[in-house]
This record gives structure tokens, sequence and C-alpha cells, in this order.
């Protein structure tokens, strides 16, 4: 019995052909070499599909940012991460959210039936939509729920200036 490798979608989404000619990348393979098969890694940073031994992957924390008429408002889930090992940057146009989760509990892989739920360290740069007031900002957490309040720029505020003569 003749059977068809599946293609790389197939191999990297999980999905059963449908009888498309799609070709496979089996062929870019050196010989003796099998693609892995594809693993989903929860929030993994820099588009990796596999984590390696070298490098641990990084969380990606999901945000929520909206805004009011004054304010631009950011939130992200951070349970389990202590307000002090959260390091939260802004600048005018860009906040930077990193920290760690960290395990309270070594459990061997072979004990678990499943695992969601992501520890070690996370990062998210988000680009604001407009320029805020780096010094008027602040940011708290409560329950698991961080929040940041970055008051927006007004660009059409105008002063008159007096020219002062010498």
């Amino acid at each position: 019995m003749i059977t068809k490798k599946r293609s790389f979608f197939e191999r990297l989404s999980g999905s059963v052909s449908a009888g498309s000619d799609f070709d496979s990348f089996d062929d870019e393979l050196p010989q003796g070499e099998t693609a892995r098969p594809a693993t989903r890694e929860i929030g993994a940073a820099r588009g990796a599909i596999y984590q390696t031994e070298e490098e641990p992957a990084e969380g990606q924390l999901p945000v929520d940012v909206y805004q009011t008429p004054s304010e631009i408002m950011l939130r992200a889930f951070v349970a389990g991460v202590r307000a002090e090992d959260l390091n939260v940057s802004i600048s005018r146009d860009m906040v930077v959210i990193e920290g760690a989760r960290s395990a309270r509990e070594q459990i061997s892989d072979s004990d678990y039936f499943n695992q969601e739920l992501f520890w070690g360290s996370f990062a998210r740069k988000v680009l604001l939509p407009q320029e805020v007031d780096v010094d008027g900002s602040s940011a708290s957490a409560k329950d698991g729920l961080l929040t940041i309040t970055l008051p927006k720029l007004d660009k059409a505020r105008q002063t008159k200036l007096k020219v002062k003569s010498s």
C-alpha cells in the first residue's frame, strides 16, 4: 500500500489532507533525518514552534489595551507573580512588562496528565496608539491583575508664551 507523506502544513497544524497536491518539505531534509512533530508551546515567544534545550521559552503576556477620554489603560493577568518581581518600563509610545512566574514545587514531567500553565520568565512590549505622559503614569496589581494607567498627552493643547525683550 502506498501512503502519501503528509505536507509540512499538515504536520504543523495536525490537519488531515483533503486531497491537496501540496508538496511536502521532507525532500529538503538530509537523508536519515525526519521532521520533528510540532508541539504547541503555550506563550512561546519569538515565533518558535519548538522549545530547545539550550534556549528556554519565554512566555508572552496577554494584555488588554483600551482608552478612556483622558487615559490609555493596559491590563494583564500576572497571577502568581509578586509585585516586586514585575518590571514595568514606560516611554512615550511603548510599555514593556517583564517578570517571572516560579513554580512552587518541582513535579516530574512524567507525573503530569495535563500541563497548560506557563512557568518561567515572560515579557511583553506594547506599542501605544498615541503618546502618553510618562511621569503621570501609574501601575497597580490586585488579585493577579496588573493595571497600568497612562494619561494621554493632549497634542491640541496650546499655551501662549510671553516674549521677553532683552
